[in-house]
């Protein structure tokens, strides 16, 4: 039983991993009592706050001078009586006040998941057969009744009534909450605030982690001591924003608390540390602008707020960091995602953005879907500048008819034509934005947000359509559905590359919202076949909303890897790395000029949806093979790393270390691909190389099923670096296993002048002979392989980089972003 009755009544709400106890109290409030550790419902007396009001606070009837909402510990609070902390609730009442005090009326104990009308929310499966991703059980994400419990709790307020959801998620240790407030009154209430989720945690000197950005940077995150005073983590952009995600984490020695919102448009959660040492964490649909008119009768429904518990073993924070991130992790993947989706492996891609931008034609994606498919790719993105007016990003947004001028056949000759080749086919489009040069701006002014009277303010050239309307979107609705059925698209990448402005409304913002979640239900419901990667600007809107529609998101523009490192690395304390998409490139990087090796640019990759997106058919023969190579061992490991369990552990002097682990996998003969033969005269320099010392013993083979992935990287070298440890846990102490390197080659450029010293003096390092060498031969980075207990590998010594000599044949050449993979497998 997840949820229990008590007197009071007092619930008691739990999963196998903690408790969440509230109860109604003598005034009928709802009162906060705990939150941790398994307890039991007896346990509540004991728990509870004690408080005291005295004469030093607001006594909340005469009669009761001991009783003060301010020093109580709540589960949810209104304005005018007393509590001076953050409220859950403003509104202007039917009798004209903003005074609120919404107290017990009943409960419920209802069996599954209650979600609300308009609004994506956590799901349960409809199929008894599934089975979750590593698991033979179908038991634990399987059947309402075995995964989901919810308590509705009715308060009342005079003429509005107040009415609070918490669904139990006991499979992955989540807890959802969510209000709807119901005007019962004979006049409009004018809602200003209605928090999803309020809570009052005793403080335990919380660090609040949080993970903020901008374009091209997202997801990094960020610690602070939670002081005095009240923490706003909020976005005003229209979206989630790559500002401040909404996820956020409270960690203290051994403890931590995880917070998310299924929303899309402008959140906060407000993280208030009060006078009594109380922190009220509350999130919801950010009040600022914010002003609903409830009309009698009508009811107005917040987002499901999305809230978990760890606690650490042997005093870290970093056990219970990792916990809490596996609970958000699994709630995603198997209650979030839509469900065709959880546990289905994703393809690997070829996007057309960075090698063509809006120069892409015809004969450029079957270029890029031949030369894809040859690598072991198994998709082809068209993205941006295939339709009508769409030279540049002056225009032809809103237009969705294909240009005859690059795409003479049509987009259903193309996509037959790339099927053809072997791989799938997926477009890009942008259905919520418009250019004033488009004909659709042209026809219908009126349906781009703007004030009346105020010249609407623009980002990169486009303006919004107003998705309240329904016009607007049976209009996307018809063009993107016939879009999709007549290219016959596998895949569509859905972006939005500005934020709104012009809001001529306080309602405005939350009605976009809900109509965007509209137009994606009748879009995708009926095509439950396509993968949807939704997007804006990359990161600007990756949430829990999005991925209620589409199972992954364009996790950055920036496909630097070093950036990416902070930009995952952040985002995957809360998202899996199932829904990222992450993209090898071409170096330098685009956004920031930074050059990185092929390698180092999978490494990162790896940890997210895998794709490519650079000219594919510039590739020279050892890079050709080393890019197979990186898909072949991408695909064998698909499982495990999409849907793998996530640990990160701390980092140091610029090392990041991330592991994925997960059930045996049952072993598999990895691919080795055929390298493209050499020509004699590179085999002979080759040949000279390897004479004085540029050569490295053969990779030992890995022997068991592999069980983890372990990521190790460098963001920044430094000369004589000291002996680097690499952890690995998550290991049965007793057992012993091996560590061995994913093999990985090197470029012979990239040695540039120190090349001189084992090559003959009548052969230039720079000359046309070693461009030559580098395009047919890579030299492969030192192989490491090492065995020991699980108890050793969690502080495995491994071998040195390179220090200035070249005597490479043990040592690893990272330089500067450098990383490698390993595989650890048991003996």
């Amino acid at each position: 039983m997840t949820i229990e009755v008590g007197e009071g009544p007092t619930f008691h709400i739990s999963t196998p991993s903690w408790s969440y106890i509230l109860r109604v109290t003598r005034h009928g409030h709802l009162e906060h009592v705990y939150w941790g550790a398994p307890v039991t419902l007896q346990d509540a007396d004991a728990l509870a706050i004690k408080t005291d009001s005295g004469s030093y606070y607001t006594a909340y009837t005469p009669d009761d001078p001991d009783y003060g909402l301010d020093i109580m510990a709540l589960e949810y609070s209104g304005l005018g009586k007393g509590d001076y902390r953050e409220p859950g609730i403003e509104a202007r009442m039917a009798d004209g006040s903003f005074t609120t005090d919404f107290r017990y009326v009943s409960h419920e104990i209802l069996q599954g998941v209650q979600p609300p009308a308009q609004l994506p929310s956590a799901h349960v499966h409809t199929d008894p057969a599934h089975t979750a991703p590593g698991t033979s059980e179908t038991s634990e994400h399987t059947g309402a009744n075995l995964q989901a419990q919810t308590l509705k709790i009715t308060l009342l307020d005079a003429d509005a009534q107040l009415t609070l959801h918490y669904t139990v998620h006991p499979c992955c240790n989540v807890l959802t909450r969510r209000a709807t407030l119901s005007n019962q009154a004979q006049t409009t209430v004018g809602l200003r605030r209605l928090m999803s989720s309020l809570v009052d945690i005793p403080n335990r000197q919380f660090d609040l982690v949080t993970f903020d950005g901008n374009w091209a940077a997202e997801g990094h995150m960020h610690k602070r001591p939670v002081a005095p005073g009240t923490y706003i983590n909020s976005s005003l952009t229209g979206f989630s924003s790559n500002r401040h995600n909404p996820g956020v984490i409270l960690e203290s020695k051994s403890e931590a608390y995880g917070f998310n919102l299924i929303y899309s448009g402008n959140h906060a959660t407000y993280v208030q540390l009060t006078n009594r040492n109380l922190v009220r964490v509350a999130s919801g649909i950010n009040p600022v602008g914010f002003d609903w008119e409830l009309n009698p009768g009508e009811d107005f429904e917040t987002p499901e707020a999305v809230l978990t518990y760890a606690n650490g073993s042997n005093d870290s924070n970093a056990d219970a960091s990792n916990q809490v991130t596996e609970n958000l992790h699994d709630f995603v993947n198997h209650h979030i995602v839509p469900e065709q989706w959880d546990g289905t492996e994703r393809p690997v891609l070829v996007n057309t953005w960075e090698s063509a931008g809006f120069n892409v034609t015809e004969k450029e994606v079957l270029r890029q879907a031949r030369a894809g498919a040859r690598l072991g790719a198994e998709l082809v993105v068209l993205d941006d500048g295939w339709f009508i007016g769409r030279n540049d990003d002056h225009g032809g947004l809103g237009d969705y008819t294909v240009d005859s001028r690059k795409f003479p056949h049509g987009l259903g000759w193309l996509s037959q034509k790339v099927r053809e080749a072997g791989v799938g086919f997926g477009i890009w489009v942008e259905p919520e934005m418009v250019n004033r040069r488009s004909r659709l701006y042209q026809a219908h002014p009126d349906w781009a947000i703007a004030q009346p009277g105020r010249v609407p303010s623009e980002h990169r050239n486009q303006l919004v359509l107003d998705l309240t309307r329904e016009d607007v979107r049976d209009y996307i609705v018809e063009q993107v559905g016939r879009i999709i059925d007549e290219s016959q698209a596998d895949y569509v990448k859905w972006d939005c590359n500005r934020n709104l402005t012009d809001l001529r409304s306080g309602a405005l913002g939350h009605g976009f919202i809900l109509g965007l979640y509209d137009v994606l239900r009748r879009i995708f419901g009926p095509r439950p076949h396509v993968l949807l990667e939704t997007c804006a600007s990359g990161g600007n809107r990756f949430d829990l909303g999005m991925l209620c529609f589409g199972p992954q998101i364009w996790t950055s523009d920036c496909t630097d890897p070093v950036e990416r490192i902070a930009i995952q690395g952040g985002l995957a304390r809360i998202y899996p790395q199932s829904t990222m998409g992450a993209h090898v490139a071409d170096s330098p990087s685009q956004q920031n000029l930074r050059a990185s090796t092929l390698a180092t640019r999978f490494n990162v990759a790896a940890f997210g949806v895998l794709g490519y997106e650079f000219d594919l058919t510039t590739l020279n023969p050892s890079e050709r093979h080393e890019v197979r190579e990186q898909i072949s061992w991408y695909k064998r490991h698909r499982k495990l790393l999409q849907f793998g369990s996530l640990s990160q552990r701390e980092t140091w002097d610029a090392h990041h270390v991330w592991q994925i682990s997960g059930t045996d996998l049952p072993p598999q003969k990895l691919r080795t691909h055929k390298r493209a033969s050499i020509p004699r005269q590179v085999k002979h320099i080759v040949a000279i190389a390897r004479r004085h010392g540029m050569d490295v013993p053969a990779q030992p083979a890995v022997k068991g099923p592999v069980i983890a992935v372990v990521g190790h990287f460098q963001t920044t070298t430094r000369s004589a670096q000291p002996p680097t440890p690499l952890p690995i846990s998550s290991l049965d102490a007793q057992r012993r296993y091996a560590v061995t390197s994913r093999p990985q080659g090197l470029e012979l450029a990239q040695f540039g002048h120190l090349l001189r010293f084992v090559l003959p003096k009548w052969l230039k390092y720079d000359g046309l002979p070693m461009k030559a060498v580098n395009a047919f031969y890579r030299l492969p980075d030192a192989p490491e392989h090492y065995e020991g207990t699980g108890a050793a590998l969690r502080n495995l010594a491994i071998t040195g980089q390179f220090e200035g000599s070249l005597n490479i044949k043990t040592v690893r050449i990272w330089g500067e972003s450098g990383s490698t993979l390993y595989e650890v497998s048991a003996l």
